[in-house]
């Protein structure tokens, strides 16, 4: 049986903030642009990636007890800096500069560390300049800093076959993914585990990805042509078989949530189904935790470098076998330390060509869109409720008026991807952009009749907690994410929130007359949001009419959408404009008490409760009767 403890390292508490920690047993002639230097890169095509199963030593055996070590990065998002470029600021616990510190450190304690990155890597953050390249400065800072697998994420797939295939093969270490297949032959597409020896230890990883890639880029089936992608349990069940009598030592590194948002295995399933597994390092939920689940760890660092994720698991050679005797782990923040100036001076170009692009001067915005940003206290950082998801804002009107124009749409869907989305009076430039639209999305025009349109509306209004008596706030459902409620433009309705889901829109019109449940509609949606409805059985791949990458290729992309619309159809002038075609009904605006509560939590004398991973806001009601107790 593993005993756990919670040990904090000396040196570490002395250099370092220790985090959670636990232990156990648009076309590019019309807009400007940076330049980007010509690079011929090799093209790939249908070559397949070339897997050798190569086992990696580090060290020398000879003890009887050995510490085995191991840390992780996961969602870094296109982080090499501590910079937010969406925002043109330093992000002081973000970025492989700050990471690098923490595992230079560990090194130090630990020479033969085992570095694995969970994936999510080479998107977001302005990443996408630099695509051209033949190596991607985040695979190349992976290299500098020595990580010895790396796990794709689903994020790995928004570009490209051909783009992630040749960062692959340029990557110095091995990518590990259990559970994609090539369709052709059945055969693994990356490695499904790498082996270490380490001191005469025998350790294996198996890395895992969602299993949602071809719902996610349904619109862009190039992108995993050829690859089809399994549900984690069997594939981590036939790896295991695959690996017996190979190892001392299981470790998971699953760029996985701990409940997976469809249904299909999460990290903590994994856990539940494979005591095998010693320590388990997980990514894709962006959440901060370390949690035993039956005897095995289970910890995730956070997004954008946060903090790194660390294990030690303590092993001791018992009649010629090891045994696992001691797992600690623990998330090591970043926030304080210094950033890594190697790092810093080798990506120096990369950051300042970055915050070149994000400073490009689109037009004019002539006042602010959304006054009050936090819907109870007023101010830009939201910490009550978003007004952007509470009411119809400016924000979300003019993504709706550009996905209608170039799809040529009679209705458009969006969501708010960031709480703080807003627009400031002043010049519109690049970075606004990408603070309001944070993803590299393209756009789809579908047909779906109203039947279906009303049962996604539906879908999407299962963001919010039912309304109960006495609520003074109104609140989100903690299991839907924010990037998952759309808001509709071009027809009009109310969210009643006294009704439970799938019953909650009323009075739906278009242009002044009811939906029609057999009439067929142009619908725009992003690219993401197509492969949700065809996954709800709502349309089908023929239903599309327009794909914006089809038409315009990258500049088809919405980001570039909106800069070609401000440009050439607003002429350059932003003005704000809301046409309030929804609103939500069934709150209580007149409790006793409401304004005094609302006051309350305007102080911050009453705290409204987010989620356990801390990614969405506002996930329980202020209710008059709780006050009262």
């Amino acid at each position: 049986m593993k005993k756990g403890k919670f040990l904090l390292s000396s040196l570490l508490l002395a250099m370092l903030l220790v985090g959670c920690g636990e232990s156990k047993s648009a076309k590019e002639e019309k807009k400007p642009e940076v330049k980007q230097e010509q690079v011929v890169v090799k093209e790939y095509k249908d070559e397949p990636i070339k897997l050798v199963h190569k086992i990696i030593k580090k060290g020398e055996p000879g003890k009887d007890e050995v510490t085995l070590t191991f840390a992780a990065t996961s969602d870094m998002h296109g982080r090499i800096y501590p910079y937010e470029y969406a925002i043109d600021a330093e992000d002081k616990d973000a970025g492989f500069a700050k990471t690098n510190t923490v595992v230079k450190s560990l090194r130090e304690q630990n020479p033969n560390l085992v570095l694995i990155d969970i994936g999510d890597t080479v998107q977001d953050n302005s990443a996408e300049l630099f695509n051209h390249l033949d190596t991607h400065p985040m695979v190349e800072a992976m290299n500098d800093m020595n990580y010895d697998v790396w796990v794709l994420g689903n994020h790995e797939f928004n570009f490209e076959k051909d783009f992630i295939k040749r960062n692959i093969k340029n990557f110095k270490g091995s990518v590990v993914n259990a559970n994609i297949k090539n369709e052709e032959d059945n055969s693994n597409f990356v490695l499904p585990y790498q082996l270490f020896d380490i001191e005469g230890v025998k350790v294996a990883v198996i890395g895992i990805i969602p299993p949602h890639v071809p719902m996610w880029e349904a619109s862009a089936p190039e992108h995993f042509k050829g690859l089809k992608f399994e549900d984690p349990a069997p594939a981590v069940e036939r790896t295991i078989k695959d690996l017996e009598g190979q190892y001392d030592v299981l470790v998971g590194a699953v760029h996985l949530g701990r409940k997976d948002e469809y249904g299909a295995t999460g990290a903590f399933d994994l856990a539940e189904k494979f005591p095998q597994f010693s320590l388990i390092l997980a990514g894709h939920e962006h959440a901060k935790y370390v949690t035993e689940v039956n005897d095995t760890l289970v910890l995730e660092p956070g997004a954008y470098g946060w903090g790194v994720a660390t294990g030690d698991i303590k092993v001791k050679k018992e009649d010629g076998k090891w045994i696992v005797k001691d797992v600690i782990a623990k998330n090591v923040e970043t926030k304080d330390v210094e950033a890594d100036k190697d790092i810093l001076n080798k990506f120096k170009d990369v950051h300042d060509k970055s915050i070149e692009n994000a400073n490009i001067v689109i037009g004019d915005v002539t006042e602010t869109f959304i006054p009050k940003v936090d819907y109870i206290t007023g101010e830009e950082k939201v910490t009550t409720m978003p007004t952007s998801q509470i009411e119809d804002t400016a924000i979300v009107q003019l993504i709706n008026d550009v996905q209608k124009h170039y799809a040529k749409a009679d209705i458009s869907t969006a969501a708010i991807f960031t709480p703080e989305s807003n627009l400031k009076a002043g010049q519109f430039k690049k970075k606004d952009v990408a603070f309001i639209y944070k993803y590299t999305n393209t756009l789809m025009g579908v047909n779906i009749t109203g039947e279906n349109l009303l049962k996604f509306m539906e879908w999407s209004a299962n963001y919010y907690n039912t309304v109960k008596p006495g609520d003074v706030t109104i609140s989100f459902n903690e299991k839907v994410r924010g990037y998952n409620y759309d808001m509709f433009d071009g027809i009009n309705y109310d969210i009643n929130l006294t009704k439970e889901p799938g019953h909650r829109i009323e009075n739906v019109t278009i242009d002044g007359k009811p939906l029609d449940p057999n009439k067929v509609y142009k619908l725009a949606v992003n690219n993401y949001r197509f492969g949700t409805l065809q996954n709800l059985g709502l349309i089908k791949p023929e239903d599309k009419y327009y794909d914006s990458y089809e038409a315009l290729q990258d500049n088809g992309r919405v980001r570039d959408l909106i800069i070609d619309y401000v440009q050439n159809t607003l002429n350059g002038k932003l003005t704000p404009k809301t046409d309030n075609n929804w609103k939500i009904v069934g709150l209580d605006t007149e409790i006793p008490g409401r304004e005094a509560i609302l006051e309350m939590i305007k102080k911050g004398e009453i705290t409204i409760p987010k989620s356990a991973s801390g990614r969405t806001l506002n996930v329980k009601s202020i209710n008059v009767n709780d006050i009262k107790k």
